[in-house]
């Protein structure tokens, strides 16, 4: 009996479930490339599932399944009878409950709007910090140093060498372990993220691989800070920093504003107060920006009109300058089969210092030697490091690390100051690196949530046959976000794409239970039952199953949530999110969806025209009536 209305009911919920993975594997940015493999595994899942439970799940339960009876004299019988005892008590508290729900509809949809406006408020209140991705304990991280820039690789190869010896050294707190389990040395380049690399002779970096996180006290980014405090004093001459190692090497700065002008300068005076700004806002650290100024070379000015008088171009001199100091291999040496460059470029020894490119001799047309002092002007001068451009145009990059505040958070404060300091109409910034992920990120995943809730909604268009009926089940999907956001400002997480990830797995869980309520209420008052009492007897039918499957989907979860390994911070925040939003839906959809159900059904009634009875308060003073008679139970 009700098999029809029980095959219907658990299609809609694999259809649900479906629906709402479907839509994030759709697309080619950074973020369906991360999740698609998981979204595609739980919607084959589920499909499959449905499945089983038609075929296999009855199969076995007709050869093994038997109707048993505890026996209240042994110690699993006395357990089952007293958990079955208070489940019948939770059963009737939420009965009452929904009976004076039924009663105070307005006390009880204004408190849950404010329990749902107050949970989302945590976000901008900066309760619950947002990020693209959650910094993630893998035990690895860069020492980079940078020495002066007319530093020569061999000074940095001892620098470097130093930090070698100190670190081979380093105990975990409180024992005699080592802490550093491998270290590979790279002298004359450091990486900027990536795995962007940038060849100087000044700079140097270790990648440090430590013991396995269950073997040390402290975390990699509390170890990282303490070492780079340590060794800026140890390394008087050089500058320190770290860089942690993410799932793709080391990681790009987090925060990063590309400043643009036509001019350079103009670029880096902006950048320069941008980043002293940064340097305000509590969790920034490592800042820096791309294109520093400082960088020594040697300035030549030609005097074009003495050059024409003394017989040369510029073509001439350039060209010798170039091969005096980069070289040119355009002639090759050939020995049998094999071919070698021959590169011409001026010896070690007479390219060190500004004598010798004022020495510099040129040949005319006419044979004479002409020394470069004779028609330029040499001097020493100071430039950037580096020269950038963004869409063409000339830029400079203030990057930076955080520490102990998600990225998010952060960037939406400087930007608050940002927009107090005075910006030069030439000038141009926009936000890259982890910022311009997130935001491209976090579209995509509303973009899948709002077209999850469409879907979802479709399939309840076509099982209920209405176009109103459906929005009864859509009324729990928030129900379940007020749990998962309370759940993430608790464990201090932040909003990222995991956690979205999570709430949007929450709303094919929680549409579940909304949908075993709304469908045996249906059934119910198609058998002649009134809509309260279809409501109670739904509510008294459904808890079961409605609390077995959230108990089951929480204790898989805990794993999850409490786990400890390298990388499992992902893990944490995806499981935190689901306990959240299934432990508030639970107590929630159990109460809310039968009262939207019942608004609903008298707006109806009101629209149809029909004679509207108040059945309220008919069947509430029935039930009670029943219950003092103690036949409440349905």
């Amino acid at each position: 009996d009700g098999s029809k209305e029980i095959v219907l009911t658990v299609m809609a919920i694999t259809l649900v479930i479906v629906m709402v993975f479907v839509p994030i594997s759709i697309g080619n940015s950074i973020v369906v490339n991360i999740v698609r493999e998981f979204c595609m595994t739980v919607a084959i899942a589920t499909m499959l599932s449905l499945l089983m439970s038609f075929t296999v799940v009855p199969w076995l339960y007709s050869r093994f399944g038997k109707l048993e009876h505890a026996n209240p004299n042994s110690l699993l019988g006395k357990v089952a009878i007293g958990f079955e005892s208070y489940l019948k008590r939770f059963t009737q508290f939420f009965s009452d409950l929904l009976v004076w729900v039924f009663a105070n509809k307005w006390k009880t949809i204004i408190l849950v709007f404010f329990l749902f406006i107050g949970s989302c408020s945590l976000i901008p209140t900066g309760f619950i910090g947002a990020e693209f991705m959650p910094n993630m304990d893998r035990g690895k991280f860069l020492v980079q140093f940078e020495l002066n820039k007319d530093a020569s690789l061999e000074q940095t190869n001892f620098i470097t060498q130093k930090a070698e010896n100190y670190l081979r050294n380093l105990k975990v707190k409180g024992t005699n372990k080592p802490l550093v389990e491998s270290m590979i040395t790279t002298v004359g380049q450091s990486t900027s993220g990536m795995g962007a690399t940038q060849a100087t002779a000044y700079k140097s970096e270790i990648q440090l691989t430590l013991i396995d996180k269950k073997e040390r006290s402290e975390s990699t980014n509390v170890i990282a800070a303490k070492l780079k405090r340590e060794l800026s004093q140890y390394l008087v001459n050089a500058k320190v920093k770290t860089v942690p190692v993410g799932m793709m090497g080391a990681k790009q700065a987090p925060i990063a504003l590309v400043v643009t002008s036509d001019n350079v300068e103009v670029a880096q005076q902006y950048a320069e107060k941008a980043a002293g700004l940064l340097k305000t806002i509590d969790g920034a650290t490592e800042i820096k920006l791309t294109s520093e100024a400082g960088n020594p070379e040697i300035n030549v000015e030609l005097d074009r009109d003495k050059m024409t008088l003394l017989g040369l171009n510029v073509a001439t001199v350039g060209t010798t300058m170039r091969t005096a100091f980069n070289g040119n291999d355009d002639s090759k040496f050939r020995t049998g089969d094999s071919e070698y460059d021959i590169n011409i470029l001026f010896q070690e020894g007479n390219r060190q210092s500004i004598a010798d490119i004022e020495n510099m001799t040129f040949i005319n047309a006419m044979g004479q030697q002409i020394k470069l002092s004779q028609f330029a002007t040499i001097n020493y001068a100071s430039g950037p490091t580096q020269l950038e451009r963004y869409d063409k145009s000339p830029s400079v990059t203030v990057q930076a690390q955080t520490v102990g505040r998600p990225t998010g958070t952060v960037v939406s404060e400087w930007k608050t100051k940002l927009e107090t300091l005075q910006k030069p109409a030439n000038v141009h910034f926009t936000f890259s690196g982890d910022q311009e992920m997130q935001d491209e990120g976090f579209g995509t995943i509303f973009v899948s949530l709002f077209a999850a809730i469409l879907l979802v909604y479709m399939v309840m268009v076509v099982l209920y046959d209405s176009f109103s009926r459906p929005f009864v089940v859509l009324f729990s999907i928030p129900l379940s976000f007020i749990g998962a956001l309370i759940a993430l400002a608790l464990a201090n997480m932040s909003l990222n794409i995991f956690t979205l990830l999570g709430m949007i797995m929450l709303i094919g869980l929680v549409a579940k239970n909304a949908i075993m309520l709304v469908d045996f209420a249906n059934h119910r008052k198609q058998e002649g039952e009134d809509t309260v009492t279809a409501l109670i007897q739904a509510n008294h039918a459904r808890l079961r199953p409605i609390l077995m499957t959230t108990i089951a989907m929480v204790a898989g979860m805990i794993p999850l949530a409490i786990a400890s390994s390298a990388g499992a911070e992902i893990n944490n925040a995806l499981a935190i999110v689901i306990i959240g939003g299934l432990l508030s839906s639970l107590f929630l959809t159990l109460i809310i969806v039968p009262l939207v159900y019942l608004i609903f059904d008298n707006i109806g009634k009101r629209f149809g025209k029909e004679t509207k009875v108040d059945y309220e308060k008919l069947m509430i003073a029935d039930y009670e009536h029943r219950e003092i008679k103690g036949e409440h139970e349905i």
